[in-house]
């Protein structure tokens, strides 16, 4: 293997989306005065890598090679390592399950079955002619997001039910800004876009096509709703702000950078809660 900077190691070992999740997990309890147990850190970090390596291996299956990224070729090329990873992260998150309080598991149950459904709509093929491909049956970059967001903030949530509103427009827009990112990761690797080849759902097509106008929007919803809205930890819609502005940065400057390390840093972009460290009480 050609030797790989840090930033692309870490994307490229499904090592960017569990350390996000921790980030932005800890932050959203950090930021609503909640503590969480080092149970519950571990669970969110071993659950979100298992299921993004499992994924990218199972792109490796089901899509055809024109589809495939590095990514997908470096999880094939180290298959056994990382289904033994899999196989010991699973073994893991079994042992820390039972420290995680019922409400939490109660709530991760509905999510994994939601994502379980995403894995069959997604990895089970249509019936389909071989020499057409047929669009996604649901919109997987923005599937992808609401389950994402939903994760991190059930920790949160699971502990103080009575915060469930008060953080409902910061999760909603936490889900906007992880569809983001996936929208622009998905227009960088199909630049220019082939709808023969790359069918894509309604839904994303119809993001795809706006999505310098969703960056600023999130970007403004942010801002407006650490303002106006005092019920909110202000440094949660701040971050998304300052993430949305950072996903929109690299894409303008998207031909600039080398495309492993563009995707990787369009994860990075989504850190931005260590930037107010200093602002949580």
């Amino acid at each position: 293997m050609a030797a790989k900077s840090p930033l692309a190691l870490w994307h490229l070992l499904s090592l960017d989306a569990p350390t996000i999740a921790v980030l932005w997990t800890w932050f959203i309890a950090t930021a609503s005065h909640v503590h969480l147990p080092v149970t519950s850190i571990l669970a969110m970090a071993t659950a979100v890598w298992t299921l993004y390596a499992a994924d990218r291996l199972l792109d490796t299956q089901s899509a055809t090679p024109s589809d495939l990224e590095a990514r997908h070729y470096f999880h094939h090329r180290y298959r056994t390592a990382f289904l033994a990873g899999i196989l010991f992260a699973s073994l893991g998150l079994a042992v820390l399950l039972p420290r995680i309080p019922s409400e939490a598991i109660h709530l991760y149950l509905i999510l994994g079955g939601l994502v379980f459904g995403y894995f069959i709509l997604i990895h089970v093929p249509l019936n389909h002619s071989p020499e057409t491909k047929a669009a996604p049956r649901l919109p997987k970059e923005i599937a992808v997001g609401i389950c994402f967001a939903a994760a991190v903030f059930i920790p949160t949530i699971a502990r103080h039910p009575d915060l469930r509103p008060t953080l409902l427009p910061s999760a909603l827009l936490f889900a906007a800004l992880c569809s983001l990112n996936c929208l622009f990761i998905y227009a960088w690797e199909h630049d220019p876009p082939d709808p023969i080849d790359h069918p894509v759902h309604t839904i994303t097509r119809l993001a795809l096509n706006h999505l310098p106008t969703i960056a600023m929007t999130i970007t403004a919803a942010g801002i407006a709703l650490a303002i106006l809205d005092h019920r909110t930890p202000w440094p949660i819609p701040i971050a998304n702000a300052l993430a949305a502005i950072l996903l929109l940065l690299l894409h303008y400057r998207r031909h600039q950078i080398i495309p492993l390390n563009l995707r990787a840093a369009a994860d990075l972009a989504l850190a931005t809660p260590i930037l107010l460290i200093p602002f949580l009480k």
